[in-house]
């Protein structure tokens, strides 16, 4: 059985946790989003078919340059005529850097898309006055160097970009200028400070890693200064089972990090703190690794229907935790452990598009509490909690009259037939969304590109009662009364 009672609200969901990332990795700029002399660019470099499909995710706020490129990346060789930008070595992913890509394009992108920007600075190999001097590119309105650097370069109006990371992943060996916990805050504290100095009105991201050891420090020294923790997520398994219950490990991980940020602040909930957690990048990733340097396969990994669930369960997951949860991105849009992958001949929406999509365009401002009803898997390796059969998230509008019920069943075999309650109203189902395929391992391609898609139910009756088939993603919208 699965209830709902429309007044159990857990709390409102920023709409930025259903945000996108880009980084200069592969082919998720070049050759993707970005091809200059293809013909199917517009004049300006964008990829038409490519913006259609991005379109269809409708990202409130886009994550750029990266990622463990940022760390390398110094933002004045991306601006000015591109065909004076020099070419550089990426460190990061051991490729050429054109540079035609640059601050100027990444908001022109923006536009396009209608999405927030949100800019990663570089705490690797860049310096405090650096990141200062890109706030004031980006949102300069004075008589001063910068400001008038994007006016030349034809911006006359200031890109008011409000979302700043101070750095990527700066815990880890692999990225450039890695640094301990106490080295990162002190160079975030002084990068925070003269960017607030630059605009005070930006919003800055501190690099978490939901390890109490890093983010207490960080945290500490950074207090009053930021307003966003982030995180990183990727999972994933070959094991049908093992795959599709990872949400476990989303909800480990920022059930870690809420309890930091709760003891720093000295607060009962984490919710109640000052600084919220920006899950920025997230998403299923296993298969495509390739190797030190990435190379083979430029980690344009193929999504199969198992995948599309895990995605469907993982952002159940941020909804629930709207509370503690302001921003997240998954990472990457285009080509790069995406939902869309682009070539010559087109585009395909791989299997996780699908839920993306409907839980973008039809989850309401609410969440609400669910409470689920069925058997456990007992195949579930997840190691840490149970895991049901069916996973189920309700959103409610603000006015109370709309409902969305999102039911994940991950039974490989089995469809579920169960009751649907609903507690002091009446609800009248109004729209069925089904992502399904001919198999759990099914996925899409140019041959076959809707093997895994959504299609919506025609002829709907309800009579109290909804059966979810075997390996689904169902999107209910109901009318309250």
């Amino acid at each position: 059985m699965i209830t709902i009672d429309p007044e159990r609200v857990v709390g409102r969901i920023d709409p930025k946790v259903y945000g996108m990332f880009i980084e200069h990795l592969g082919r998720c700029i070049y050759g993707g989003i970005f091809d200059e002399g293809s013909p199917r660019a517009d004049a300006e470099g964008y990829r038409i078919d490519v913006l259609k499909a991005c379109e269809g995710l409708a990202p409130p706020i886009l994550r750029w340059p990266g990622g463990n490129f940022a760390s390398g990346y110094h933002w004045q060789d991306g601006v000015g005529p591109p065909h004076e930008r020099p070419r550089r070595l990426d460190l990061a992913w051991f490729a050429e850097e054109s540079n035609r890509f640059g601050t100027d394009e990444f908001i022109g992108l923006c536009r396009r898309l209608n999405c927030e920007p949100y800019i990663c600075a570089n705490a690797g190999t860049g310096t405090i006055e650096e990141a200062a001097a890109w706030v004031e590119y980006c949102n300069g309105w004075t008589n001063t160097f910068y400001a008038n650097l994007r006016r030349r370069n034809g911006n006359r109006v200031p890109y008011n970009v409000m979302y700043w990371g101070l750095g990527n992943e700066v815990y880890g060996h692999w990225q450039i200028g890695h640094q301990s916990a106490e080295d990162y805050a002190k160079k975030a504290r002084e990068m925070a400070k003269l960017m607030r100095w630059t605009d005070p009105r930006i919003k800055l991201v501190a690099c978490g890693l939901g390890e109490r050891s890093w983010d207490e420090p960080v945290l500490e020294a950074l207090r009053g200064l930021v307003e966003y923790l982030s995180v990183h997520c990727y999972v994933g398994s070959s094991n049908y089972y093992e795959n599709v219950s990872k949400a476990t490990v989303l909800e480990d991980l920022l059930d870690r990090t809420e309890a930091t940020i709760a003891e720093v602040f000295g607060v009962g909930d984490a919710a109640q703190a000052p600084v919220k957690i920006a899950v920025d990048e997230w998403n299923v990733w296993y298969r495509t690794h390739g190797g030190e340097r990435f190379a083979a396969s430029k980690l344009e990994e193929v999504y199969d229907l198992s995948d599309a669930l895990c995605v469907a369960t993982l952002l159940h997951v941020l909804q629930r935790r709207c509370r503690t949860v302001g921003i997240a991105n998954l990472a990457q849009m285009v080509n790069v452990i995406a939902p869309i992958l682009a070539g010559e001949s087109g585009v395909v929406l791989q299997s996780i598009y699908h839920p993306l999509s409907l839980l973008r365009h039809h989850s309401k401002e609410f969440a609400l509490c669910v409470d689920v009803r069925c058997e456990e898997i007992s195949t579930a390796l997840t190691g840490s909690r149970p895991v049901l059969y069916l996973d189920a998230m309700a959103t409610r509008s603000e006015d109370g009259r709309a409902l969305c019920l999102s039911v994940v069943n991950r039974h490989e075999s089995e469809p579920l037939r169960v009751p649907l309650e609903f507690v002091g109203c009446q609800a009248e189902l109004n729209a069925v969304w089904e992502v399904n395929g001919p198999d759990v391992h099914a996925a899409n391609s140019l041959a076959e590109p809707q093997l895994v898609t959504a299609r919506k139910a025609e002829g709907l009756s309800f009579d109290g009662t909804y059966t979810f088939p075997a390996h689904s993603h169902t999107i209910m919208e109901f009318v309250l009364h």
